[in-house]
């Protein structure tokens, strides 16, 4: 048996002591987790510093980069989000549509974790920070291969999880982050159907593409987020274009980022040369299609292929459409069912836009960048699924769970 194997079975026994474990063992846990991160912020951004260098060196790209370095403030932001985890109400045993069936029978749902999550990570060492205190809070175990780019910084990370859970004596195996793994070595654990319960991959569309055809257990995953901002006829201007600059600039390199602007053709005359300025003055680069070109001086004309494209950088494809419909029809072809947004004051349309988009998170009049577990009061994510089984958008803690039937009786037999 391979050291692979043994350790997903080792995870695999401390997960099941985690799913017994009482919620104040598991909130004691999280917050020695929280003071962890806090009290070796400087090892983990020393750690994460050479993971950068090299990196850089090794000419990662520069959305990668991004994901990958920590500095002071996200270190804090990732404390925060473990102490939000531990304030929400733990959802294990949770009893679910009770009922009482006319012979007496007594039917319910019970929350129960889903088992041994396999978190297959690169350039992301936040997203395993969150997806590590969400596995402990839901009772679930995490076996976590990231990628080299982030080695030293996992390490530093998996101490601090050894340690808190040291303090609390719950299974330390219940978070286990291996070494730095080939493409083989990866192929194996996604062999471990028999120990591993789901694989929930975070990185490139490659990496994705890759888990998921070499994966014999279910995968939960999106491929990539191509957003969109339609601004709808009559639509407040000044409002849409907040939308536009926090969707678009705040931090590109994100999945919840803007990636295209389509605006109805009658607004395209006043609020495309407004667009132009604003964001060309914060570097933005558009690419866009023949009656956008007009009114943005600047603009390149659009091929094809940047019309569902993740650019992950200041790059926004625009087009103007002839109306509702046709944005709708844009989004149904272009979009990857992440995130949607529509800045609107017609509330018909808005109402239709929510019920029309195919996404895991439509949008009225608020910024794709709230596409967040966070920003959307889950604590924190352990990914975003554009898949619908069993969760469609930002996995929580619920995400995270699966339910049971439980069934009591007083000698009932089925006639």
């Amino acid at each position: 048996m391979s050291d692979i194997s043994n350790k997903a079975k080792e995870a695999a026994r401390a997960a099941r002591g985690l799913a017994l474990a009482e919620a104040s063992a598991k909130n004691k846990t999280l917050a020695a987790l929280r003071d962890g991160l806090r009290a070796s912020a400087a090892a983990i951004l020393a750690a994460n510093g050479r993971d950068a260098e090299s990196a850089r060196a090794e000419g990662l790209s520069p959305h990668m980069l991004d994901r990958l370095r920590l500095d002071e403030a996200r270190l804090e932001e990732l404390a925060g989000a473990v102490a939000a985890v531990m304030e929400l109400d733990d959802p294990i045993g949770r009893l679910e549509d009770e009922r009482v069936l006319p012979t007496g029978l007594k039917v319910a749902r019970r929350r129960i974790p889903l088992g041994l999550i396999a978190f297959i990570c690169e350039a992301r060492p936040g997203a395993l920070a969150e997806a590590g205190a969400l596995a402990i809070k839901s009772g679930n175990g995490l076996i976590v291969k990231c990628g080299r780019e982030m080695a030293d910084t996992a390490a530093a990370l998996q101490q601090v999880f050894a340690a808190a859970f040291e303090k609390t004596g719950l299974p330390a195996a219940a978070v286990t982050i291996l070494p730095t793994l080939s493409r083989e070595d990866l192929r194996e654990l996604l062999s471990l159907s028999e120990t591993i319960d789901l694989v929930i991959p975070r990185g490139g569309e490659g990496l994705i593409r890759f888990v998921s055809e070499n994966s014999r257990i279910p995968v939960l995953k999106h491929y990539k987020g191509v957003c969109h901002l339609y601004v709808d006829q009559g639509a407040d201007h000044h409002q849409a274009l907040a939308l536009l600059v926090n969707g678009k600039t705040q931090r590109p390199s994100t999945c919840n980022s803007l990636e295209t602007l389509l605006v109805h053709r009658d607004e395209a005359a006043a609020f495309l040369p407004l667009a132009h300025d604003r964001l060309g003055a914060l570097n933005v680069v558009f690419k866009a299609d023949p009656e956008a070109l007009p009114f943005m001086p600047t603009a390149v004309p659009a091929e094809e292929g940047d019309f569902g494209r993740e650019f992950l950088n200041l790059t926004l494809a625009v087009k103007v459409v002839r109306d509702f419909e046709a944005a709708l029809a844009h989004i149904a072809a272009y979009g990857s069912n992440h995130t949607e947004v529509i800045a609107t004051r017609d509330r018909d349309r808005a109402e239709l836009f929510l019920k029309a988009v195919d996404a895991g998170c439509v949008m009225v009049n608020a910024s794709s960048r709230l596409n967040d577990g966070g920003a959307l009061g889950l604590g924190a994510e352990i990914g975003i699924s554009t898949t619908k089984l069993h969760a469609y958008g930002p996995m929580g803690l619920r995400e995270m769970t699966s339910a049971k039937f439980v069934v009591v009786g007083e000698g009932h037999l089925r006639g």
